[in-house]
């Protein structure tokens, strides 16, 4: 289909609408040398000076080694019109964004004071990274009033995909752990639930990898701070790796994924002078959390002994996410995945804290290294102070199953 040609106007512009193009110049630059409006004349002239110079009548020398050493000066031509030689002439076409068109010559305002770059964006609109308005950037789009998150949500998707690029390192979550490498043992098949391999038989045993950490602290920071701890396993499955995360706190900050880099941000220390470290204990978090009803609950959990595990053997670990498991007959059971601590759910005595931070601030790094190094050396542990967690399955419709030593 041809496309339809613009009316031609009668009266012409003063401003070249082509010369704004970047894919070419004028078709015919002798006539627009002189042209009123400086983009064409600049792009006229640069054409015609390239064409007064159809080929390079120094290329011969580049191959004479004499030449090499005593270069001669090469062929050179001067343009008719200084505007060519300019890097660019848009500071004389005026906008509401570059200001008037007509700078003030001698005079470099980026020497100023800060305040000719604040601006006032109270009325302005959120907008996404194209420019679509954003009414909502605190609830994600779902397929009806508690169904599941969708991925055509695009402005979720932008938000997240922008934290998840965030590589500042001091601000990163689950700087500071320990891991360490295990085997999952089942003790009950769960053929009646799921047709998952590392479940169907008694005794069979799975690779697994474990890590443990504290999640706002920086990589130096202490052990022992009041907060969340990371609880993550990876599966090394004969069908494939499965992830399974978690914390050691059953409830979270937030409902909506989508506000879980605004939780990050506000529970970071504070930037300007990077305090306090591996905590919450300034106004940024709280002027969060007092905007978020659905925080009470994970805050209870936050400031109870929970929030400081005497060790990482010794705190209990729970599935973030609800899992389906599906059967070989096709049913399917909705879970949550719950780990206990065989040697029990044992917490630190707030007022000892100062104590152990100044004797031994990695107390958990220490105590996960030696045991497992004690462990390895010759299984010289009592068998409840080894790293071992029993794994249970929690039906959502009801019941538990232990099929984890």
């Amino acid at each position: 289909m041809a496309k339809s040609k613009k009316p031609r106007l009668e009266t012409p512009l003063a401003i070249d609408p082509n010369s704004r193009a970047t894919v070419s110049g004028p078709a015919d630059p002798k006539q627009l040398v002189d042209s009123e409006d400086d983009l064409t004349a600049k792009m006229a002239a640069t054409q015609q000076l390239a064409a007064t110079l159809p080929f390079n009548a120094n290329k011969a020398l580049e191959y004479d080694s004499e030449a090499a050493i005593h270069p001669e000066p090469g062929v050179s031509i001067e343009p008719a019109d200084p505007i060519v030689g300019s890097s660019t002439v848009q500071e004389k076409n005026g906008s509401d964004k570059v200001g008037s068109g007509g700078p003030v010559i001698g005079e470099n305002k980026t020497n100023g004071t800060l305040d000719r770059v604040r601006v006032d964006s109270s009325q302005r609109t959120l907008t996404t990274n194209q420019g679509v308005p954003v009414a909502d950037n605190q609830n994600s789009l779902k397929a009806g009033l508690r169904g599941p998150t969708l991925l055509e949500d695009f402005i979720l998707r932008e938000k997240i995909t922008h934290f998840d690029h965030e590589r500042i390192p001091e601000r990163i979550v689950h700087a500071r752990g320990s891991a360490a490498h295990g085997v999952f043992q089942c003790t009950k098949a769960l053929g009646e639930f799921t047709k998952a391999s590392l479940f169907a038989e008694v005794g069979k045993e799975t690779p697994v990898f474990v890590r443990f950490s504290t999640v706002l602290g920086e990589r130096g920071s202490t052990d022992t701070a009041r907060d969340v701890r990371g609880f993550a396993v990876k599966f090394y499955t004969d069908e494939g790796n499965w992830d399974l995360v978690g914390n050691n706190i059953p409830v979270f900050f937030i409902q909506d994924a989508m506000k879980f880099p605004d939780l990050v941000h506000a529970a970071k220390p504070e930037p300007h002078f990077a305090m306090p470290q591996a905590g919450t204990a300034h106004d940024t978090f709280w002027d969060f959390a007092s905007l978020m009803p659905e925080i009470t609950h994970m805050l209870m959990w936050a400031m109870s002994d929970r929030a400081i595990p005497r060790s990482y053997r010794m705190m209990q670990g729970f599935g973030v996410h609800s899992y389906r498991l599906v059967n070989d007959a096709g049913a399917s059971t909705f879970v949550k995945f719950h780990w206990n601590p065989v040697a029990g759910t044992h917490s630190l005595v707030w007022d000892r804290i100062g104590a152990v931070d100044a004797g031994r601030p990695s107390d958990a790094q220490s105590q996960s290294g030696q045991l497992l190094r004690r462990d390895g050396a010759g299984g010289l542990l009592h068998r409840a102070c080894r790293p071992r967690h029993r794994f249970f399955e929690r039906s959502l419709v009801g019941g538990t199953h232990s099929f984890l030593r």
